[in-house]
């Protein structure tokens, strides 16, 4: 869900994005792995890569448009002769892709978002499905067999469901049947993170089927779209309901002392208490009556045109976004003995929310904001390549 912009980014040569793409190529031509090759469109900081490469798979090209993205990838993984290419997906040649097994593509969720502006995919962001797609054309022969593109739930009921379709439809044509289904990433970390995921397996490699049965992976809406539209080529696969691994807030949670300056002040703490609605505000008021700390997390949100804070309790944080322009700040609130403190989550504590507490951040705090809230969720990626994509490849 990354912002790939229309736009080709300008104030680069096209010897630079050149030199960018032989460098991959060479990438592949000396790395050892000759199998379960994987080109990651849309690759943001890299929590894909982190994810499929725990699970035997091997990156060997990626592809995004934003350049800050870009270096927090770079940052973190320092493989000799390996770069992201930094340019629009519109204007990737077919031929500066290596051959791989698996393409992934978490492309922008902008216009498909319910907060968004819901143009869907003819939308300036989320356009960019039809550069994946073009791209996927143009390979030909070297089509990868098979295909994994996340998005927010908002896909499936964009334009009352005719986005969702028409993307279908395209992977169908390009030889592809297609999967459907949703994952939280609440199973695995303490974060609620409702995507869905799309897995197309060329013809050759499948056979066509829909035989399944609504579950929290195919809820109604869902499945009501599958069995309702025939005209689309499905490979439906049974997976097993996720094991829950239950884990609090608390425990993501950086121990800064109360005197640390990520703290805000008590003028700020008390205009954040005075933006809660009675209701929220008397559950704010009985953690601090209680005798020991405890922990929630708040978003502000314009509600009937005013902005108001709204506290989650429930040992999840929300999901995380990108903060743009100024929103989309998780803060943690922390109240208590007669007590109460509030400050943002910091950029360790949204890698750990995304289950990727060893990543390199060099970035500056909004910026690595920004990069976590685009990203995929480690676990729950792992989870698919362990009962999906390996399956299937072997």
């Amino acid at each position: 869900m990354n912002d790939q912009h229309l736009a080709k980014p300008q104030g680069r040569s096209s010897r630079a994005l050149g030199q960018c793409k032989s460098v991959n190529k060479d990438y592949v031509t000396t790395n050892p792995i000759k199998r379960k090759l994987v080109a990651e469109f849309f690759s943001g900081i890299g929590l894909m890569r982190v994810s499929l490469e725990k699970e035997g798979w091997s990156v060997a090209f990626a592809n995004d448009i934003d350049d800050q993205k870009v270096k927090m990838y770079n940052d973190h993984f320092r493989d000799d002769g390996f770069h992201v290419v930094p340019e629009d997906i519109h204007d990737l040649s077919a031929e500066s892709i290596p051959t791989v097994d698996l393409a992934t593509a978490s492309f922008p969720c902008n216009d498909l978002s319910l907060a968004g502006s819901r143009n869907g995919l003819s939308g300036e962001h989320s356009s960019a499905f039809w550069g994946f797609i073009k791209i996927i054309r143009e390979l030909r022969e070297r089509q990868p067999a098979m295909i994994l593109i996340e998005n927010v739930p908002g896909f499936l009921t964009s334009h009352d469901g005719k986005d969702f379709r028409n993307a279908m439809l395209a992977l169908n044509k390009l030889g592809y049947l297609v999967d459907a289904f949703m994952l939280d990433a609440s199973y695995f970390v303490p974060q609620s993170r409702q995507r869905l995921f799309v897995v197309g397996c060329l013809e050759r490699h499948a056979k066509p089927t829909v035989i399944f049965s609504e579950n929290v992976l195919r809820p109604r809406a869902l499945s009501n779209f599958i069995v309702g539209h025939s005209d689309i080529r499905w490979h439906i696969k049974n997976l097993p309901t996720p094991i829950t691994v239950r884990k609090h807030l608390t425990s993501i949670l950086e121990r800064l002392p109360p005197y640390a300056p990520e703290w805000w002040s008590q003028e700020r703490t008390q205009y954040l208490l005075n933006q809660m609605s009675p209701r929220h505000r008397a559950i704010a008021d009985g953690m601090m009556n209680g005798k020991r700390w405890s922990y929630g997390t708040v978003f502000r949100r314009v509600r009937n045109s005013k902005s108001m804070a709204e506290l989650r309790v429930d040992g999840l944080a929300g999901c995380l976004r990108t903060p743009r322009g100024g929103s989309g700040r998780q803060i943690l609130f922390k109240a208590g003995k007669g007590k109460c403190y509030a400050r943002l989550l910091t950029p360790r504590e949204c890698a750990r929310l995304m289950g990727v507490d060893d990543y390199v951040i060099r970035a500056r705090s909004n910026q690595a904001l920004f990069g976590f809230g685009d990203a995929v969720c480690v676990p729950v990626i792992r989870w698919i390549a362990s009962h999906y994509l390996n399956p299937m490849f072997d």
